[in-house]
C-alpha cells in the first residue's frame, strides 16, 4: 500500500493508505463523506454505519488531521470538478491524529478573509488549492532552470549572504557585527560583485538561485527580500548572452507550461521603448501606441499648447479605438486625475463622432483637427487623449494611462504572452534627491564602446551593454555585459562623482580584481518570484512567496520586525535613538 499518490479510476480495487486533513464532513442520513485533502489535492472518503469507526467519522470537524485505510472503489456520483472524482476510499480503518482549534478563516479559493487575516495565519493560508499549485508551479520552474543550465556546464556556486555595503542603488539592509562593534555587514542587494569575481577566479559558467535584499518601497509585484535566478558567463558578447537567457525562459515556458516560445525575441531599443509606450517595459498585448503630434501644432493660437512647444516640450496622444462613447465627462476627468499622478499637468480629448467634440476643440482650428485626424488614423468613435508637457512626463503619463486603459477595456488576454528584450539602455539617469548623474544598472556595466569617450563629456548621451527581458508590462529580468577593462572601469567611477576615498571604501577589493586577468564577461538575472507570478495568472507578488511580507515591509505572521531585548543591543554596541 502506498501512501503517497495520484490516484485515477485505474487504481479501482486497491488498499490504500491515506494521510491529511479534513476539509469538509457530510452525514447523509447514514454514510459519512469525508473531503480528505494533502498536497496532492482532495479525495472522498466513506464511512458506512457497520463501520467501527462511525462514530469517530461523526465527530471529525475541519482541518483535523486523519489517517484512513481503505479501498478505492468507483463513484455512482462523479464530480467532475475533482481530479479524484471518479472515485472514493471505502474506509476499513480511520485514526485522528490530531485536532483543530475552529480556524479563522474557510480554507477554500474562494474565501473573502481580509489579506492581513490571511497573512497572520500564512500557515493556514497556504493549505488553499490555488496557493499550493502556485508553488509546485515554483518548483518546477526551478527545477526547469537547474536542469536546462547543469546540461550547458554551468556551475552553481553559493555567494554570501552578509557581505559589504555598496550603496549604488537602492537602500541596502544592514547587519551590526557583534566581533567587530561599530561595523556592519549589508545583504547582498544581488550577487553582482562576488558573480563577477567568479568570472576572474575562471569558473566560466555559473549560475545561482539567490536571495536578494533591497530597502526600498514596496508594491504589488516587489518585495524587500526576492528571489533571482542569477547567470554569469566569461568570453561572451550581448547576443550569446542574450540568445541563452530567451532560451532559458523559451524552456520553463515550455516545461512548466507547455507554451511554445518563438525565438528569436524581438529587441526593442529604449528610446523606442520610451518614445512609442512611455515605458522600458512595455507591455505588447495590445495597440494605443504613443504618437508625438507636436508638428500638427506649429503654428496654433491654443495658449497653452503654443506655451509648451516655445519652452521645448512636446504634445502627445494615444488613440482609444472605438471608445468616445464608453467615457463620459466624469470618466474623463477621473483619467486626468489619473495623470495627474504621473506629473502631468492635464488631459485633453477629443471624441471623433458624428460630430467632433472635446475639451480643447473649440481652440483648435478645422486644420488642425484634420491634421491629428490624418495623422493617428482616427476612425469613427475614436477617443483621442493628449497630453503636453515636458518630453519625460508626457512619456510616462500616457504610458501608465494606456495600460489602466487596456485593463479598464479588457483589451488584455491572461493567456496571452507578449515577450521582448529592451536594448541600449541609457548609461546614466538623472537623479534630482543626489543632484548628480547615477548609475542607470550599476557602475559595473560596460558601456558601448563608440560611447566611452563621451562618458566624461556627454552622460547624458552614453549608452550601455544593458539588456532587460520584458513579459507582459513586467520587467522579468535583466544583465548586461560588465566593465573588464580597469581603465574603463576607473572613468566609469569618475563619471560618477566617487572619489579615490569611495572607490576604495566601496569598492576596493573589486578594483583590485580587476588587475589579475580579469576576462570578459556579462550575464543575467530573472527575477524567479515576478516569473513564477506571471506564469501563475496573478498580479499579487505574495502569491508566490511561501512566507511574504505586507507592503508596509513587516510580516504579520511572525511580528516581524520587532523590537529586541537591551542586552542584545548592549552586545553590539549599539543604541535605539527614539
Amino acid at each position: 500500500m502506498e501512501k503517497y499518490k495520484n490516484y485515477s479510476i485505474n487504481n479501482v480495487g486497491e488498499e490504500v493508505i491515506l494521510n491529511g486533513w479534513v476539509s469538509k464532513v457530510r452525514n447523509l442520513g447514514g454514510l459519512i463523506f469525508i473531503d480528505l485533502r494533502n498536497r496532492l489535492g482532495i479525495i472522498q472518503v466513506v464511512v458506512k454505519p457497520e463501520s467501527a469507526y462511525y462514530d469517530l467519522a461523526n465527530s471529525l470537524k475541519n482541518e483535523y488531521v486523519i489517517k484512513v485505510t481503505g479501498r478505492i472503489v468507483e463513484r455512482e456520483n462523479k464530480n467532475k470538478n475533482l481530479a479524484t472524482g471518479d472515485i472514493e476510499v471505502d474506509v476499513n480503518n480511520l485514526e485522528l491524529i490530531n485536532t483543530s482549534r475552529e480556524i479563522p478563516f474557510t480554507i477554500s479559493d474562494d474565501t473573502n478573509a481580509l489579506e492581513d487575516t490571511r497573512l497572520k495565519y500564512r500557515y493556514l493560508d497556504l493549505r488553499r488549492e490555488s496557493l499550493k499549485n502556485n508553488f509546485v508551479l515554483r518548483n518546477n520552474i526551478t527545477f526547469a532552470t537547474r536542469k536546462f543550465l547543469n546540461n550547458l556546464d554551468f556551475l552553481e556556486v553559493e555567494t554570501p549572504i552578509l557581505c559589504k555595503s555598496t550603496p549604488e542603488g537602492a537602500r541596502d539592509y544592514l547587519v551590526p557585527s557583534r566581533v567587530n562593534k561599530g561595523k556592519f555587514y549589508a545583504l547582498p542587494q544581488s550577487p553582482q560583485i562576488f558573480k563577477q569575481l567568479l568570472m576572474v577566479s575562471g569558473f566560466e559558467r555559473y549560475y545561482q538561485i539567490a536571495k536578494c535584499f533591497r530597502d526600498e518601497d514596496l508594491r504589488a509585484d516587489r518585495q524587500p527580500e526576492f528571489t533571482q535566478i542569477d547567470v554569469e558567463m566569461s568570453f561572451v558578447n550581448e547576443d550569446e548572452v542574450m540568445d541563452l537567457g530567451e532560451k532559458l525562459i523559451a524552456n520553463i515556458f515550455k516545461e512548466v507550461k507547455g507554451i511554445d516560445i518563438k525565438l528569436p525575441l524581438m529587441r526593442m531599443k529604449y528610446d523606442e521603448a520610451i518614445s512609442k509606450y512611455g515605458s522600458d517595459k512595455p507591455d505588447l498585448r495590445f495597440g494605443m501606441e504613443i504618437s508625438d503630434i507636436t508638428d500638427c501644432f506649429i503654428n496654433t493660437e491654443f495658449t497653452v499648447f503654443k506655451n509648451v512647444i516655445a519652452e521645448g516640450g512636446i504634445i502627445n496622444a494615444i488613440v482609444v479605438k472605438d471608445a468616445a462613447d464608453k467615457y463620459s465627462r466624469k470618466d474623463l476627468d477621473k483619467l486626468t486625475d489619473f495623470v495627474k499622478t504621473y506629473k502631468a499637468t492635464g488631459l485633453a480629448y477629443i471624441k471623433f463622432q458624428s460630430e467632433i467634440n472635446g475639451s480643447i476643440v473649440k481652440v483648435l482650428s478645422d486644420k488642425e483637427i484634420n491634421e491629428i485626424k490624418e495623422k493617428l488614423a482616427v476612425n469613427n468613435n475614436d477617443l483621442v487623449l493628449i497630453i503636453s508637457g515636458g518630453y519625460k512626463i508626457v512619456k510616462t503619463a500616457l504610458g501608465a494611462l494606456r495600460c489602466k486603459l487596456a485593463r479598464d477595456l479588457q483589451l488584455i488576454s491572461q493567456d496571452d504572452y507578449k515577450l521582448l528584450w529592451v536594448v541600449d539602455f541609457p548609461s546614466f539617469e538623472w537623479s534630482e534627491e543626489e543632484g548628480r548623474y547615477v548609475a542607470c544598472h550599476h557602475p559595473f556595466t560596460a558601456p558601448k564602446d563608440e560611447d566611452v569617450d563621451k562618458l566624461l563629456t556627454d552622460k547624458a548621451h552614453c549608452y550601455s551593454k544593458a539588456y532587460d527581458i520584458v513579459i507582459n508590462g513586467y520587467e522579468a529580468g535583466g544583465g548586461s555585459i560588465r566593465i573588464h577593462d580597469e581603465k574603463v572601469q576607473k572613468i566609469m567611477f569618475k563619471a560618477l562623482e566617487l572619489t579615490e576615498r569611495d572607490i576604495q571604501e566601496k569598492f576596493g577589493f573589486f578594483v583590485e580584481a580587476l588587475k589579475y586577468g580579469c576576462p570578459p564577461h556579462g550575464g543575467f538575472a530573472l527575477g524567479l518570484d515576478r516569473l513564477t507570478m506571471l506564469l501563475a495568472g496573478t498580479d499579487n507578488i505574495r502569491d508566490v512567496i511561501a512566507f511574504p511580507k505586507t507592503a508596509s515591509a513587516t510580516d504579520l505572521m511572525c511580528e516581524a520586525p520587532s523590537e529586541v531585548g537591551q542586552e542584545q543591543l548592549d552586545e553590539l554596541g549599539l543604541a535605539v535613538k527614539k
